[in-house]
C-alpha cells in the first residue's frame, strides 16, 4: 500500500512517479506517442490511402470505453475494499479472543494464553501466505505441530488447519479453567467469524473478474489509442502525440490501476499491506497479555507490504 502525505503540494501531485501508475504503463503510452509521431509524418496516409476517421465514432467509442473502465473500477475497488474489511475483522477477532482468555478464564495459565496468542498470529500469517502463493513459515508449522490434533497428513490448507486446531486448543482450554458454557459459547462464535474471514478471503481470490471481460477492454483499449491519431491529424497536426499521450495514460492508467486492485492480496503498491496487518496484529494480542511486542513495520520508499 502506497503511504502518502496527507497534504501533498501541487509539484508532488502533477510529477510524483511514487505512487504514480506510470511505471506500470509508460512503455505502452511511448509506443502509442511514437505511433502518433509516425502517423503525423506520414500525414495519416496508409499504403498509400488516406485514412480519414472522423471524431464522432470516437466520441461515442471512448464514452462507451469510459464507462465500462468506469465500472470495472468500481467492481475491482469493491473486491479490495471488501477484503479490507475482512482483514480488520480478523484484527478484531484476535483482539477478542485474546481479551476474552484474560477475563472469561482466569484460571488459565500465562503459557497457555501466549500459546493460544501464538496460534492467532500463525493463522494470520497462514492466510496471509496463502493467499499471496508464497511459501508458509516454519511459524505457523510449528505451532500446529505442537498439537496432538494436528498431527496426521500434510495440510494443503494450512489457514484451515491452524483455525480447526485453535478450535480445539480453546475449547481444551475453556474445560480447564472452568470457564462454563457461556464462556465457550462466545469463545466459538469469535473462532466462527474467523472462519468466515477464511472463507470471504479464499472467494475473493479464487473468484477474478470474468477473463474475456478483461480481454476485451485491454483490446479496445489499444485499438481505440492506436486509431485515435488518424482521427486527429488532420485538425491539430504535430499536436497529435501530445493529446494522444493524455488520452493513453488516462485509459491505460485506468486499465492497470483495475487490474492491480481486483487482486487485492498481491505484493504490488496499490494492493494490501498484509505484512504490516500481520505485525499489527501480532503487537495487539501480545500487548493485551503485557508479553513483550515486535516493531510495527515501516513503509519503505513510501510503501508498505
Amino acid at each position: 500500500m502506497i503511504i502518502r502525505p496527507q497534504a501533498p503540494s501541487a509539484l508532488t501531485l502533477l510529477f510524483s512517479l511514487k505512487g504514480s501508475i506510470i511505471p506500470a504503463i509508460w512503455r505502452k503510452v511511448l509506443f502509442t506517442m511514437l505511433v502518433s509521431s509516425a502517423v503525423v509524418a506520414i500525414h495519416g496516409t496508409l499504403f498509400h490511402f488516406k485514412v480519414i476517421l472522423t471524431a464522432t465514432p470516437f466520441t461515442l467509442w471512448g464514452l462507451t470505453l469510459a464507462i465500462f473502465l468506469g465500472f470495472r473500477n468500481t467492481v475491482a475497488y469493491q473486491r479490495f475494499w471488501e477484503a479490507r474489511t475482512l482483514w480488520g475483522e480478523l484484527l478484531i477477532v484476535s483482539r477478542n479472543l485474546t481479551r476474552q482468555s484474560l477475563s472469561l478464564l482466569p484460571g488459565l495459565a500465562p503459557e497457555q494464553r501466549r500459546s493460544l496468542a501464538e496460534g492467532l498470529v500463525a493463522f494470520a500469517q497462514a492466510l496471509r501466505n496463502q493467499l499471496r502463493g508464497d511459501p508458509q513459515d516454519e511459524r505457523a508449522k510449528q505451532w500446529l505441530a505442537q498439537g496432538p490434533g494436528a498431527q496426521g497428513q500434510p495440510k494443503h490448507n494450512l489457514p484451515n488447519a491452524v483455525l480447526g486446531e485453535l478450535g480445539r486448543r480453546y475449547m481444551a482450554a475453556a474445560h480447564r479453567a472452568e470457564g462454563g458454557m457461556a464462556a465457550q459459547l462466545n469463545i466459538d462464535q469469535q473462532l466462527s467469524r474467523l472462519s468466515y474471514v477464511l472463507g470471504g478471503c479464499e472467494r475473493i481470490k479464487g473468484t477474478p473478474i470474468p477473463y474475456p471481460y478483461i480481454l476485451m477492454l485491454h483490446r479496445v483499449v489499444h485499438v481505440y489509442c492506436f486509431l485515435l491519431p488518424f482521427c486527429l491529424v488532420d485538425s491539430i497536426g504535430w499536436f497529435t502525440p501530445v493529446a494522444v499521450c493524455v488520452l493513453a495514460y488516462t485509459f491505460f492508467g485506468l486499465d492497470a490501476l483495475g487490474d492491480q486492485i481486483a487482486d487485492p492480496f498481491d505484493k504490488q503498491p496499490n494492493d494490501l499491506p498484509l505484512d504490516a496487518m500481520c505485525r499489527n496484529l501480532e503487537i495487539a494480542v501480545l500487548e493485551l497479555l503485557d508479553e513483550p511486542a515486535p516493531a510495527p513495520l515501516h513503509p519503505r520508499d513510501g510503501v508498505l507490504l
